[in-house]
């Protein structure tokens, strides 16, 4: 994280996905080369991660970009009514399966420093008639959105782009409401990350370079004054990992994972 500045982080992670937003992006997963030729589609690349055919083909076409590295909705149980916010919420993909198990009486909101994807989720909304969700431009270390106004926080493979961790933990701890909760998939790393990864600004645009360790993720969430805490690598994910950068050994140090943790009610 010290190897590379914040403000240079963020400016190489929005002029890289907003050339995504802009090329299409699909099927190009996380790696850092997802404006060149696609190796599979979008659909294919995101039943792999455990969406299902229905979930693909329920959104409008092109909200699905391809970009995570799992599956939130799979441990959010969402309810009908409740209130949703999708950390660097893309092309909408997620905030749309989102707005459909809350349902009417719910509301889905996505955020995203990327103007050139909130302009895309924002297209593709209005395109699917998505009265429920709404996208707001800004930083998820800086969120958009009053202090407990949230049921629960869905996050696609983007905390680990961010360069304050912490930050985005406690933002999110600031605007959950009391037993609000986070279903997270990340990259995390499993062991120390070599110094030429951590400053290679390919591979942290890539969703690689810039994973935190298990161990500090649970430090951070217990910090912010989170509970039920638990980090759950997928051994299984490496397989894609290694895709992302082949010739490299990266999958020797990350792996997808699913975050989960509870704001306590008192």
């Amino acid at each position: 994280m010290d190897a590379l500045k914040s403000d240079e982080i963020r400016q190489a992670v929005r002029q890289q996905y907003g050339r995504v937003a802009e090329s299409g992006g699909a099927g190009c997963g996380c790696g850092p080369t997802c404006c060149g030729t696609p190796t599979a589609s979008a659909d294919t690349l995101s039943q792999g991660l455990g969406y299902t055919a229905d979930d693909v083909g329920s959104v409008p076409q092109g909200a699905n970009i391809g970009l995570g590295c799992g599956n939130p909705q799979a441990i959010a149980a969402l309810k009908t009514g409740e209130v949703v916010l999708d950390l660097g919420s893309g092309g909408g993909f997620d905030c749309f399966l989102a707005a459909r198990q809350v349902g009417d009486t719910g509301r889905v909101i996505g955020v995203d420093m990327t103007p050139e994807m909130i302009s895309k989720a924002r297209a593709h909304a209005e395109k699917g008639g998505y009265r429920n969700a709404e996208f707001r431009l800004g930083e998820i270390e800086n969120l958009p959105a009053a202090d407990g106004a949230v049921d629960v926080i869905i996050s696609n493979c983007v905390i680990n782009l961010s360069p304050d961790k912490a930050r985005v933990f406690r933002e999110a701890h600031r605007v959950l409401k009391p037993g609000g909760r986070l279903a997270i998939s990340d990259v995390v790393a499993f062991a120390l990350l070599p110094e030429a990864v951590r400053k290679d600004m390919t591979l942290y645009t890539g969703c690689m370079a810039g994973a935190s360790l298990v161990s500090e993720v649970e430090a951070m969430l217990q910090e912010c004054g989170f509970t039920e805490i638990r980090v759950a690598p997928k051994d299984e994910s490496k397989s894609f990992i290694g895709d992302w950068a082949p010739g490299t050994d990266i999958a020797e140090y990350v792996v997808s994972a699913t975050i989960e943790a509870i704001k306590p009610a008192t």
